[in-house]
């Protein structure tokens, strides 16, 4: 073939897509065109320009095929496919729908292979993984009927209401096989804060019935219900699972006294900036239990700091289970770790305290509860619980009206050995956990708690897992990861010997002329 015949055949390549672009010229020169505002001119281009990339897509997809091999293509299973068909498939992208013509080697009782289906990396489904992706994102910020209009609006792709949850399902299958794998790689948090704390908080999910843990979902199994559509008092018990939340950050110390504490409390003493946290990671289960969450927390701790360079601080609300698991994994990993407990949790209790002494708001239990936190702040936890019920006995209040002192009183002394704010205060280290109550907020609470939704497991393990990953920062790392884990299931395990052969379809059939041509 001469050189001329080549170039010819090369010029001819994507001549469906070369005339929709100059149709779309010509539209943009016409008398129509040309009486449209600014907003009509964006939507029709949109509109346009995205079919003219699918008809690329196309063309493109049209040379690559059939995909021939010119070695012999053999199974997993050891079964050599001999056979050869073309055969055709629908995908679904975000530029529409495409087909894709590819040859499927097979043999009597086996199922066929398409290594043009492996050098594309395409799913075993009829969604591309880059439609995949945007539902993935979408999904992981706002409900599936908001993902299902959002793709609808801003791609090419048609995904039934059904599929939606099914794809951030798939999409989200690889979330822990990620993180293990990056634990096997060096950490990189060299030069940020010398204080690495563990959080972890649990948030309610209302979930289907068959959804619950088995001790709620029999107790939900078993209520009564007075009226028909409408739940009474009580009756909206054992109708949540609960999701344990994890965070792992480091952040440099902040030195502070008590008294530096409550001046900035009050306004008195300017707010000092205070270190940010550095390389946050954020998580949320269902499924998991509590400890093997803080399992996790703790060995994304320990990548981190391997070596036990830095300081190792667990803040938690008083959840007993949640400090048991922590005492025990840091025991059985020879860890170095400090439980704290949170002080915004203590300070609520001396709140409900004081006003059994000053029922009324005002000045008078504004200055009881200061004074309270203040002593707590100086490691006065358990001087404080036994005032507060010295101060009840003289005043002769009946049981019923001192409960909340006696409860206050007890919550400092149970936990009095994760209430020394003064030495946690003194080397710098959080005493309060924002960061995890954030983290429950924004990961569980803004998009799991919908009004009146019920959430299955999977569906809402698989958002909290995509939440995650985009209030981590990983989404993206993240997804490279999934298509190569996609490559492997999907066509590296189906080849003997996890090789796929490889196919002629790698340039256009003018261009590979061309180049022969030109040799």
């Amino acid at each position: 073939m001469s050189v001329s015949t080549a170039l010819s055949l090369q010029e001819r390549a994507y001549e469906l897509a070369r005339q929709d672009f100059e149709h779309t010229i010509e539209h943009l020169d016409s008398e129509e065109a040309c009486s449209m505002t600014h907003s009509e001119l964006e939507r029709m281009l949109e509109k346009k320009g995205r079919e003219l990339m699918r008809k690329l897509l196309q063309e493109h997809l049209d040379n690559r095929s059939p995909g021939k091999c010119d070695e012999p293509v053999c199974g997993a299973d050891g079964v050599e496919r001999p056979r050869v068909r073309p055969q055709r498939r629908k995908l679904e992208t975000v530029l529409g729908t495409v087909s894709v013509k590819r040859s499927g080697y097979g043999q009597e009782g086996v199922e066929s292979l398409h290594p043009l289906d492996a050098e594309l990396n395409l799913p075993d489904e009829r969604y591309s993984l880059e439609l995949r992706r945007r539902v993935a994102e979408e999904a992981a910020k706002s409900s599936f009927d908001e993902t299902l209009e959002s793709i609808g609006k801003n791609t090419g792709g048609h995904v039934p209401k059904r599929q939606v949850e099914q794809l951030a399902m798939r999409a989200a299958q690889d979330f822990d096989a990620f993180y293990e794998t990056r634990h096997g790689t060096a950490a990189t948090d060299k030069g940020v804060g010398s204080v690495l704390v563990t959080s972890v908080d649990g948030k309610g999910v209302a979930m289907l019935t068959r959804d619950l843990r088995e001790q709620t979902r029999k107790a939900a199994e078993a209520r009564a219900h007075k009226m028909g559509k409408r739940l009474s008092k009580g009756e909206k018990k054992n109708a949540k699972r609960m999701a344990t939340v994890a965070t792992v950050y480091a952040v440099a110390p902040f030195v502070r006294t008590p008294e530096d504490v409550m001046a900035e409390a009050d306004c008195i003493l300017s707010r000092t900036p205070r270190p940010r946290p550095e390389q946050k990671r954020v998580w949320a289960s269902l499924e998991k239990e509590p400890d093997q969450v803080i399992a996790q927390a703790l060995a994304e701790a320990f990548h981190r700091d391997p070596s036990g360079e830095k300081t190792w601080v667990a803040l938690v609300d008083g959840n007993k289970p949640q400090i048991r698991h922590l005492k025990r994994m840091a025991k059985q990993n020879d860890l170095n770790l400090t439980i704290i407990v949170d002080i915004v949790h203590v300070i609520g209790y001396l709140w409900s305290a004081g006003r059994v002494f000053h029922p009324k708001s005002g000045p008078e239990l504004e200055s009881w509860v200061r004074q309270r936190i203040l002593e707590v702040l100086r490691g006065k936890a358990g001087l404080v619980a036994g005032g507060m019920r010295r101060s009840a006995t003289l005043r002769e209040l009946a049981d019923k009206a001192r409960e909340p002192v006696d409860t206050c009183a007890r919550y400092l002394l149970t936990y009095s050995p994760y209430l020394r704010y003064n030495r946690y205060l003194a080397k710098g280290w959080p005493i309060a956990s924002g960061v995890i109550e954030g983290a429950c907020r924004h990961l569980v609470k803004d998009r799991m708690d919908v009004t009146g939704a019920r959430w299955s497991l999977a569906g809402a393990e698989a958002v909290l897992r995509l939440r995650a990953l985009r209030s981590s920062r990983d989404f993206d790392e993240y997804w490279t990861f999934h298509e190569a884990r996609e490559y492997e299931r999907n066509h590296k395990a189906l080849y003997a010997g996890g090789i796929v052969p490889p196919t002629n379809a790698s340039f256009s059939t003018a261009k590979r002329t061309h180049l022969k041509v030109i040799k």
